[in-house]
């Protein structure tokens, strides 16, 4: 949106600053060259950069605005390592106990490894589009089926489901399978080697 700017600034000094500062300390900052046996006076190559101009580099490179399902999504599509946040860990339905200590669990478990965090603040497709806006590469999302009904005699499936930021895909792994799961995706493995793996989850 700014067109181009300067990232990073390289100066060539030559040997002028060395040659100053040793006319006015009275010192000699010469360097001795062994195969030419002669001292010569070192060039000064001077970069400059800063963290702010990285950053906003990264943020423009990521910053996307689509439309899915008649609606604005934006999206920060940062590479795993850049994320400010790895993993977001979200129930289904916040009124669920036992969802929501499951929640928790997860999160304290992958928040040991990774930097993780729980949010049961809205439905949970505006908390998707939240993570969406802010980077968050996978969302952890844990329902009914993870649980059981115990008022129902049902039994939880002790999976959860995986949703990758840019593809918006959903996958079903079993809980146990968290920590192998996330150490290939966060560590280089291409989501879709990882998901063929698994059974896909309707968003």
């Amino acid at each position: 949106p700014m067109g181009w700017s300067e990232l990073m600034g390289i100066a060539n000094r030559t040997d002028f600053d060395l040659k100053q500062h040793a006319k006015f300390s009275g010192k000699s900052l010469t360097w001795f060259d062994e195969e030419r046996k002669e001292h010569v006076v070192p060039f000064v190559i001077e970069p400059s950069a800063g963290v702010d101009r990285a950053l906003l580099a990264f943020l423009l490179d990521a910053y996307r605005e689509e439309e899915v399902r008649g609606e604005k999504r934006v999206v920060l599509r940062f590479h795993p390592e850049l994320a400010p946040v790895k993993i977001a860990v979200l129930p289904l339905l916040k009124k669920r106990p036992e969802i929501v200590a499951t929640g928790h669990e997860l999160r304290a478990r992958l928040a040991r490894r990774w930097v993780t965090l729980y949010d049961d603040t809205a439905a949970i497709g505006r908390l998707y589009r939240r993570q969406d806006e802010v980077g968050t590469p996978y969302c952890v999302t844990v329902d009914v089926k993870t649980v059981g009904d115990s008022e129902k005699g049902e039994v939880g499936d002790q999976r959860v489901t995986i949703r990758e930021r840019d593809s918006m895909e959903q996958i079903r792994v079993p809980i146990a399978e968290l920590d192998p799961v996330f150490e290939r995706l966060l560590g280089g493995t291409d989501w879709g080697d990882v998901a063929t793996a698994y059974p896909r989850a309707e968003g």
